[in-house]
């Protein structure tokens, strides 16, 4: 069962790497808040230090005036085989052994100050200690700053709100076992300590009491009443300490020699002798240390719960963040490719109506580009004055003869032009729908949004194709326009009527006779060449979006990103590496997300393999 403390305290540990400290709002607090502990409670100056150098024996906590503890410390005491050298470890020094528990004491105060600073201030930050030695018991205690009353100079005016409510969230907690210390040389109903701990635990199921100085009260007085459970009455029995007088510590008095002094104390006392075998610092270690491996036994089914839970949520995570990426090139290569292939599908999702947004394409052929062609100004260009310009300057010099076929031509080339520019307008608008369509499906593929590099990458590629096939779509459509320009339709002109009147008695007059320089003359030739021109407007109207959907639509889907297919095989690995490049905040989460997994998974099957033992 031994191993069950050792696990917890390994646990602890980790979650403290991890950012998690208990009393937190991350996903994770709950764990270090569902390990058992046994928090030690006291006011300031009630010997709190020296039990706990005691119950380790060794002289390794700062001393000084006021307060000195700033920072939660949490001591696991690991018990090592006789004969093995003792040292320490500090969680944030993880690879550095102190053997010197002199250098020990600098190192707790060092690191207090660099997160409090070199003032009176306190922090809820644990420090973590780990000590090896054969004369421990394998226990955990989390050593809090002293209670107080008041305020000092350097110290913030809530100082006194502030270490009550930091040891409140240690102690309220139901896994959290409370060594209260009081002093015996004062009144146990002023001790701050009981007072806390009857607050949070009423029943005293968690509270172990522990009374010091009693070789320091007044003569004639003893504390047999509290030790024997007369005047505060706890589920636990109190457990008396004798610690090192200020003259021992002074003359650096071996902790050994101060147990062995603390023994003959209470063996030798006319008062407390008869309580001898459960006194003294070494009796009250094996006895939180039992109570302990109860307490963590009994609660092993919620831990593991917990864990599980744990475990499952962070999967679940790690899925969605995606596994981290392989490092040779080959696999990054793959990896480029896959996820080019993802956003692929999802564009072509968006184009054959698995997904919004290819209407929009159809929306361009069926209203913008037939409102644009009502829009042209035809009317304009085919009235009566610009048909008698056009003819006139088309016929020169010398007028035509006949009929005005190089005014034809010239009118019907020139009303074609309009085409242009609704035609190019298609083009456009499908271009335009198509980089949007690349913006969004990259955003909607989850598996791109962990690479921003890759990200840009491939939308800067999917655009420079879409350029090109706009270019061409461009060049096919206004190829299309000269093409109805380059070659009119004969036969509509053929089945015109002949500029011909009928005369009462049914002969006809020559057309000779009608003036053709009048404006009915020229009226009915931009009648004329109006409905040429509608009929060419039908036939573009059908043609125009064949050729923006070969050219553009078509295109996109084939071949989107085959010009970086191309290019990306070319690519060395540290290339691809930067293609791979992720968000730092992601790879951060995921990173601790994997630390958690692995330490959690590490903690059930270490919790299964002992749970059951004894």
């Amino acid at each position: 069962m031994e191993s069950l403390i050792g696990l917890v305290n390994r646990i602890q540990r980790a979650c403290t790497a991890l950012g998690d400290y208990g009393g937190g709002d991350n996903a994770f607090s709950s764990l270090w808040d569902a390990l058992p502990s046994v928090a030690v409670v006291g006011g300031q100056s009630s010997g709190k230090s020296s039990v706990l150098e005691s119950i380790v024996s060794r002289d390794f906590l700062p001393r000084g005036s006021g307060i000195v503890t700033r920072r939660p410390l949490v001591l696991q005491l690991h018990k090592t085989d006789e004969g093995q050298q003792e040292y320490a470890e500090f969680g944030h020094l993880p690879r550095r052994r102190f053997t010197d528990f002199g250098m020990v004491r600098k190192e707790i105060a060092d690191e207090t100050d660099r997160i409090t600073g070199k003032t009176k201030q306190i922090s809820p930050v644990p420090i973590h200690l780990s000590i090896y030695s054969p004369n421990v018991v394998n226990l955990t205690l989390i050593d809090l700053p002293g209670l107080t009353k008041v305020a000092v100079e350097g110290q913030s005016e809530t100082i006194v709100e502030d270490i009550e409510n930091m040891v409140r969230t240690y102690v309220e907690k139901p896994n959290c076992i409370i060594l209260a210390v009081s002093p015996a040389n004062q009144d146990i109903a002023t001790s701050d300590a009981i007072k806390l701990a009857r607050e949070v635990d009423p029943t005293g199921e968690r509270t172990f009491g522990v009374l010091t100085k009693l070789d320091l009260m007044d003569k004639g007085t003893n504390a047999l009443d509290v030790l024997e459970g007369r005047s505060y009455r706890l589920q636990h029995p109190w457990v008396g300490i004798v610690n090192r007088s200020q003259a021992d510590i002074n003359k650096n008095v071996d902790m050994i020699y101060a147990r062995r002094k603390e023994r003959e104390y209470f063996a030798t006392s006319p008062e407390y002798g008869h309580l001898a075998s459960k006194m003294g610092s070494e009796y009250l270690a094996k006895l939180l240390s039992k109570h302990l491996e109860q307490f963590i036994k009994a609660r092993i089914p919620s831990i593991t719960s917990l864990i599980n839970k744990n475990i499952d949520e962070l999967e679940a995570e790690l899925d969605h963040l995606g596994r981290p990426i392989a490092v040779d090139a080959g696999a990054q290569l793959y990896t480029i490719l896959e996820l080019c292939r993802a956003f692929d599908k999802i564009f072509k999702e968006h184009l054959d109506g698995g997904r919004p947004g290819g209407d929009r394409i159809y929306g361009v052929f069926d209203n913008q580009l037939p409102a644009a062609l009502r829009k042209l100004p035809f009317d304009r260009y085919l009235s009566v004055q610009n048909v008698r310009k056009v003819v006139s300057e088309a016929d020169g010099y010398q007028p035509h003869l006949i009929a005005p076929e190089q005014g034809y031509r010239r009118l019907i080339e020139g009303a074609l032009n309009y085409f242009r520019g609704p035609a190019e307008a298609s083009v456009d608008a499908v271009h335009f729908v198509l980089k949007e369509l690349v913006r969004k499906s990259i955003g909607e593929c989850q598996e791109l949004k962990r690479f921003p590099s890759l990200q840009s990458t491939i939308a800067a590629a999917a655009n420079e194709a879409l350029e090109k096939f706009r270019d061409e779509g461009r060049k096919t459509v206004v190829r299309l326009v000269e093409m109805e320009s380059s070659y009119l339709t004969v036969d509509f002109f053929r089945k015109l009527p002949q500029e011909m009147e009928t005369q009462k008695g049914g002969k006809p007059e020559a057309a000779a006779a009608i003036d053709r320089y009048g404006e009915a003359h020229f009226r009915r030739i931009g009648s004329n060449v109006s409905s040429y021109v509608n009929m060419i407007s039908d036939t573009l109207r059908n043609t125009l979006p064949k050729a923006v959907v070969f050219c553009q639509v078509k295109e996109a889907k084939q071949c989107l990103l085959n010009y970086f297919y191309t290019q990306i095989g070319k690519k060395e690995g540290k290339a691809l590496g930067e293609l791979l490049d992720e968000d730092p905040a992601l790879m951060e989460r995921r990173m601790q997300c994997a630390k958690r997994l692995e330490l959690y998974k590490k903690a059930r099957d270490e919790i299964d393999s002992v749970a059951w033992v004894r």
